[in-house]
């Protein structure tokens, strides 16, 4: 094996090690964690079978093997990225629909609690009077 093989077999176990981790601390949630473990499977793939990538390259005319690593690193990065993205979206919309509930329930608790003021206010008058 060349040192590459085995810098790459490192890398990807590293990683593996890194996602197991974050999922036992729960700092990776299990959805994410499929995407790295993809990766590092990927990774394992390529460094046991480089052939694989000087085939992929020729068969989509790329004529450096390692373009098609960029390119395909490219890709999954900029999809990490939009996935993201897209749940950032979905929070920040649940963030401002839970404001808004918090303050409509404010309001609601201010109006009960000056309801109750009132009402005592008007039973203390009956009890002293």
């Amino acid at each position: 094996m060349s040192r590459l093989t085995i810098a790459a077999l490192l890398l990807a176990l590293a990683l593996l090690l890194l996602v197991f981790e974050f999922l036992r601390r729960r700092r990776l949630r299990e959805k994410y964690a499929a995407i790295w473990v993809a990766v590092a499977a990927g990774t394992i793939v390529m460094a046991v079978f480089p052939n694989l990538l000087y085939r992929g390259a020729a068969l989509l005319g790329i004529q450096t093997p390692s373009n098609l690593l960029f390119l395909v690193s490219l890709v999954v990065l900029l999809s990490i990225s939009l996935q993201l993205s897209g749940e950032v979206g979905q929070l920040e919309e649940q963030t401002r629909t839970l404001a808004e509930e918090v303050g409509s329930l404010r309001l609601e608790l201010e109006r009960l609690q000056r309801r109750m003021d009132e009402d005592n206010q008007i039973k203390r008058r009956t009890t002293d009077q």
